[in-house]
């Protein structure tokens, strides 16, 4: 029976981790954990597996009982509290992305393996169903030698909570990119496997809020935490990149906000056989087989990943064995997205 502790009762707790959690049979839920008590209280009233409501994290850190901790809470807070968690001997799953960098995100690592403790980022998608069968089909020849990866995520002008701590560097480490691509640049890795980075050039872009009073959106997710009369907005709404590894290539293209009236959620993957696009919202795909010209799409029934992810973390919490999520099979992303800020930046590509 693992004791967890969830340190961050906010959206992510509250979409993801609490149903996941609360169907395991073998979790105890001992502590929601808030600096805002009504979050924890409300959390508490939703899932009677919790038992106990908490202001200060701490508080389940000194807990012997307590043996997993789930880090929850804004990007800024990711570091500081995991590092804590390891160093009080639990077990952490902790959101992404890693941290607001990728030094940061070594110390991470480093005391995960100081503590013997297991370490694993939020990384859901390698969970899904659908991902894992392109992967499958990545590994097994299916596609032939695969040469290029390319991915669109864009919506119509959404920029996430204006003002707040989604456009705040100092509190989220970034925009669009750091928010959306890590999943995106992380899902490219997993299916297609570890590869040598060889070169990075990128551009960012923060146009179209400048002036966030008169910022025009259609919606606004995480609109609860807005702030667009006193906040700050001073990360990128847009990214480009194209990367060279040692056997492919790889370009992106997102945007939280466009003038272009589209939502486009998808990875392509070219392949001298076949060719893959996922669909990455829906999670499903259509595969395009060069020599016979046939198109054929996915038909699979899906499973909550993050219910995977959280079963699957659990088990090596328990058994002490690894899995796909854990913090040194996601580390190179960090790296990658602080070279794509870096290449914005200086405004030149970045060679390795």
């Amino acid at each position: 029976m693992s004791v967890v502790a969830i340190i961050g009762c906010g959206r992510i707790a509250n979409y993801a981790h609490f149903p996941a959690l609360n169907k395991l049979e073998n979790v105890r839920i001992k502590y929601a954990c808030d600096i805002i008590m009504e979050k924890a209280e409300k959390a508490k009233q939703d899932y009677p597996k919790i038992e106990n409501t908490i202001l200060d994290y701490h508080d389940a850190l000194n807990d012997k009982d307590v043996d997993t901790v789930f880090v929850l809470v804004p990007n800024y807070e990711h570091k500081r509290i995991t590092i804590d968690a390891l160093r009080a001997g639990k077990n952490v799953l902790c959101e992404k992305p890693i941290a607001l960098n990728y030094e940061d995100a070594l110390e991470m690592q480093k005391e995960a393996k100081k503590a013997g403790k297991i370490l694993n980022i939020g990384v859901n998608n390698r969970y899904n169903t659908a991902v894992n069968t392109v992967k499958k089909m990545c590994e097994d020849g299916t596609l032939g030698h695969i040469y290029h990866v390319e991915s669109h995520f864009f919506t119509t002008r959404s920029i996430p909570g204006l003002g707040g701590p989604f456009t705040n560097k100092k509190l989220s480490g970034g925009g669009v990119l750091i928010d959306w691509g890590v999943h995106i640049l992380d899902l490219i890795q997993y299916l297609v496997g570890h590869k040598t980075l060889k070169s990075v050039s990128a551009s960012t872009n923060s146009e179209l809020a400048k002036n966030m009073k008169d910022y025009k959106y259609g919606n606004m997710w995480a609109e609860d935490t807005a702030d667009i009369e006193h906040g700050v907005n001073d990360v990128e709404e847009f990214v480009s990149c194209f990367a060279r590894y040692d056997g492919y290539t790889l370009s992106l293209t997102g945007g939280w906000a466009t003038n272009i009236p589209a939502d486009e959620f998808y990875i392509d993957i070219y392949g001298s056989k076949a060719g893959i696009r996922l669909y990455y919202v829906k999670q499903k795909f259509k595969v395009f087989l060069g020599e016979t010209l046939e198109v054929t799409e996915s038909n699979i029934p899906e499973e909550n990943h993050y219910d995977i992810e959280d079963r699957m973390f659990i088990d090596s919490v328990e058994n002490g064995v690894p899995n796909r999520g854990h913090i040194d099979e996601v580390i190179d992303i960090e790296k990658l997205i602080d070279l794509i800020y870096q290449s914005a930046d200086e405004e030149k590509e970045i060679r390795l």
